[in-house]
This record gives C-alpha cells, structure tokens and sequence, in this order.
C-alpha cells in the first residue's frame, strides 16, 4: 500500500515537472538542431535542383514538340519519378494525399490520357525500391508481420504458376495480336500489386504521432472531397452543368465524359429518369462510391478514437458528409453499405456501450442529416425508392450467384484462364471479359486453387490483425485498430463489384492492414515514454 502511494506521489511529481524538462533546452543543443536543419534544406535543395532543371528542360521541349499536356506528363513524371526516389517516405504520404484526386488530374488536366492514369504509380514504384533497398541494406524484415510469410508464399507460387502455364502457352499461339504475358503481368498488378503498402507502412507509422497524422489527413482528404462532390451535385441540379437529362434514348441512362462536372470524370445525371450517378473526385462513380464507403469505416475512427475533441469534431462532420454524399451521388452500394458499415462498427467496436462519446456523436449527427433531409425529402425518398426497385428487380444474391456461375462455367484444370483475363485495366494488352464480382473474378483468373490462396492470405490477415488490436492497451489505439479491423474483416470477403482491384480500395485495403498490424509496437512505446516520465504505474 506504502509502495503504491509512493507512485502516485513521484506521478504527480513527472507530471507538475514534465513541462519544465521538456521545454528546457541549452543554447547549445538549440544551435544543434539549428545547424542540422538548415543542413537539411541544403542537402534538399542541392539534390532537388538538379532534377527540376532537367524536368523543366524537357516539359518545355515537350511543350514545344507535342503540346501542354504531354509537357506536364512528361517533365512532371521525371520530376515525380526522381523526387519518389530520392525521398521515398514523402513520396508514400504524397501517394496518399493524391489518390483520391486522381480522377480529376485525369480527365482535367490530362484529358483522359493513359500517361496520367498511370501518375499515381509514379509515386509509388519509385518510392517502392527505394525503401525495398532501404530495408536490404539495414536487414529488416520484408514481410510483416513473420505470420503472413507462408500464405503470401502460396499466393504468389500459384500465380506464378498461372503466369507461366496459362499466360505463358497463350503467348505460344497469341491470337488477333494479343500479348498474354503482358495482360498477366497487369492483372498481376491489379490483383497485388500494392500488396507491399502492407511493409511500407509498417515502417512507416513509426509511432502515435505517424499514426494521427494518417488519421487526421484521411479525414481532411474525406472531407474536401464530400465537398466537392457536393458542389458537383449542386452544379448539376441548378443546371450550371447540363449533366444527361436533354438527352434522349439509351444515352439518359449511359455515364459519359461529355458530361463531367466540376471534378471527376464520367457521369449520368437524369433525374427526370431517376438515374444519378456522380463520380465526385473520381473517374467513375462505382469508384466514388466506394470511397465513400472506405471513408465510412475512416470517419468513424478519428469521430470516437481520436484523443483531441477538436479532431473527434471533425470526425463527426466528417461522418455527416460521408452519409449525405452516399445519398446525393446516386450510388445505391454506398446508400446501402454506408449506414450498415457504421452500425456494424459501432457494434463491433464497442462503442455502442461508450455513452459519454455515443450519445452526443448520434445526437450531432443525426442533427445534421436530419436538417440535410428535411431540406430534400422528395429526393431522399427518390433514392430510397431507387435502391429498393433495383433490389427487387435484380437482388445481389442472385447477381453474385450468377456471376459465380459464368465463371466456373468451362473452367479447364484449376489455374482458372489467365491472369488479367477478367481485368478492365489489362485490356490493352488483349481480350479480357467483363465479370463483376471479385471472387468469381479470381475463380475466372486463378481458378478455384487461386482463390483458396487467396482466402488463406486474407484470413491470416483477419487473424493477425484481430489478435494485434485486441493486445493493444491504450483505449485510443484500440479503439483505431478495432475500426480498422472491421474495415480490413469486411473487403477481405466482399464479393459485391471488385473494389479490391482498383482505387482507393485497393490501396487503403493493403496500407491500413500495414498501419493495423503496427499498433502493438506504438501501444508498447507509448506505454514506455508514459512509465520513464513517470505518467503511468509499470504494473497497470
């Protein structure tokens, strides 16, 4: 007893002088910090100068030779590529941050051409090898956790396999100019291709402070994107933008890129045929609406996990534009999975029991929407009435059943058709069929031995994952890693389309499992700094 009030006393002690310690610093160790950080800048500038020269050299040659946006492409593509590389940690949070305006560089500035359709990647593979020889030279382990080694093993020697007895025989009698290998390779890509996000960001989210940085520029990300999809929605429904409702025939209810609107790319806008779907900051609207529901899952961790009241604020706003976007966009998977998504957490996370954060998130959020459907409740119901037509005419069990069917259907041996024979992106390179679901995808792909190692990867993630967040002390930290579980849990056995083939599903998919399986080693650090400032009992 004597011994526990000891602790609380010296507690008290770190705490009252906590602030003393830490502001305390010597003119000579401030002259330090100074000396080493403008020798930062110089190594920066004098290694960036270089790059830009050359970078503006070439775009203006190219402006010259071939045009604006072919010079953006190109002097901003060497200017990517080199910087990626050079600073590959900055390059991974700049991936980030573009990834959702991507869609909009796109059909924008680039006009819809190929080179920039590729830009994001420009970030990514260059800053991929830059931390894959990073890692080789310290000797750090390349697949983390150890427990994902041998399903990821599996995985990758069945799709080898595939590549080479599949892709490879097609490429021995190539028909109507095809290029097997190739298409295999980019179905390679899609399929994993940002599988490493899972290390990067491991090494990444060093600690706490990495951790609330993502979160909280997530968050900011989600909601100036929600905003500008709503100002696209208000363009097109005061006739600032015409949308598709002077058109006739089929072409009332066909997205288009005549039509875009504001930022984004293709869309259909017929309300007088009750047909909406926008695609926000997106190149299609199947693509936004699954942002959406991403952002459901990241909303919601900095709305109740989040330490700052002002950033469990923004969360809530945050939440509210997520719902109203689902609603305005026309995308009837976001109307459906956005609401279900946060009950869903709010069970699974335990927040449901959590009043003291619950009550006044529910309340302020189902202030907001109420105002939002008071104001339109003709339109809400339009969407509710659409969503629920289109379920009966066509319910996804029966979707999902059929499109299993298709692709089980003349399936010879088990290592399914070819890689990159069910992927949109791959067309290029050949003749790839049109199936929209994600596991008869892969069953059409890698067929039925493909797709178990698959499952065996995704389920040691679920597993690993689970056991990583439940370990985890700090309620803030646990609370994020329960959040990002279930988001992990729910993508890993989606069928419903294929989010998990292109953006940002993808992406968030691979890196926010990478950020889940990291938060034991933040909790046991931050557990550390509390107990040497003397913040926290060693025995609690």
């Amino acid at each position: 007893m004597v011994t526990k009030i000891k602790r609380k006393k010296n507690i008290k002690k770190s705490k009252n002088n906590k602030g003393k310690s830490q502001n305390t610093l010597s003119k000579t160790e401030i002259k330090l910090r100074q000396k080493q950080r403008s020798k930062a800048i110089k190594k920066v500038i004098s290694s960036s100068s270089g790059i830009i020269a050359a970078a503006a050299v070439i775009g203006a040659i190219l402006f010259v030779v071939a045009g604006p946006k072919l010079a953006i492409a190109g002097g901003g593509g060497i200017l990517i590529v080199s910087l990626s590389y050079l600073y590959p940690d900055m390059a991974l949070w700049s991936f980030l941050i573009y990834l959702p305006f991507s869609g909009t560089v796109t059909y924008w500035i680039g006009g819809g051409s190929p080179i920039f359709q590729l830009a994001k990647d420009g970030f990514y593979f260059p800053a991929l090898f830059a931390k894959y020889k990073e890692w080789k030279s310290k000797r750090m382990p390349m697949i983390v956790p150890k427990g994902l080694k041998q399903p990821l093993m599996v995985l990758l020697v069945i799709c080898g396999l595939t590549l080479l007895l599949v892709n490879g025989l097609q490429q021995l009698k190539p028909q109507g100019g095809e290029k097997p290998i190739l298409l295999g390779l980019m179905g390679l890509k899609s399929f994993i291709g940002y599988l490493p996000l899972i290390t990067c960001a491991y090494y990444q989210i060093k600690g706490k402070k990495e951790l609330l940085f993502l979160t909280r520029s997530t968050l900011v990300l989600a909601i100036i994107c929600c905003v500008l999809g709503v100002i696209q929605y208000q363009f097109l429904a005061s006739g600032r933008c015409k949308g598709t409702d002077h058109l006739s025939g089929a072409d009332l209810f066909k997205a288009t890129l005549d039509a875009k609107c504001f930022v984004g790319g293709s869309l259909v806008f017929s309300p007088s045929q009750n047909m909406i779907r926008l695609p926000g900051t997106f190149v299609a609207p199947w693509q936004w609406a699954w942002f959406l529901i991403a952002n459901a899952f990241f909303t919601f961790a900095s709305a109740f996990s989040d330490p700052s009241p002002l950033w469990r604020m923004t969360g809530l706003i945050g939440m509210a534009l997520v719902f109203v976007n689902a609603v305005i966009s026309g995308q009837r998977i976001a109307l459906a999975l956005v609401p279900v998504v946060t009950i869903i957490l709010l069970i699974l996370t335990g927040q449901v029991a959590n009043l003291k954060r619950f009550l006044p998130i529910l309340a302020g959020l189902g202030l907001i929407l109420g105002i939002a459907a008071a104001a339109s409740p003709a339109f809400l119901q339009e969407r509710i009435d659409s969503f629920v037509g289109r379920w009966n005419a066509s319910p996804p069990s029966d979707f999902i059943s059929e499109q299993f069917g298709h692709s089980s259907g003349g399936q010879k041996g088990i290592l399914g058709k070819g890689l990159g024979r069910a992927t949109n992106a791959a067309r290029i390179f050949g003749n790839v069929s049109l199936i929209e679901t994600y596991y008869p995808k892969l069953i059409f792909e890698i067929g039925p031995i493909g797709v178990a190692g698959f499952l065996y990867l995704v389920t040691t993630m679920v597993v690993i994952g689970f056991k990583s967040y439940r370990s985890v002390k700090d309620k803030n930290l646990r609370s994020f890693g329960a959040s990002f579980w279930v988001f992990v849990l729910i993508i890993s056995y989606n069928t419903y389309y294929y989010p998990l083939d292109v953006d940002p599903v993808t992406v968030y998919y691979w890196y926010f499992a990478g950020v889940l399986f990291k938060l034991p080693e933040i909790d046991r650090e931050e557990r550390k700094k509390l107990i040497e400032a003397g913040e926290l009992d060693p025995d609690i």
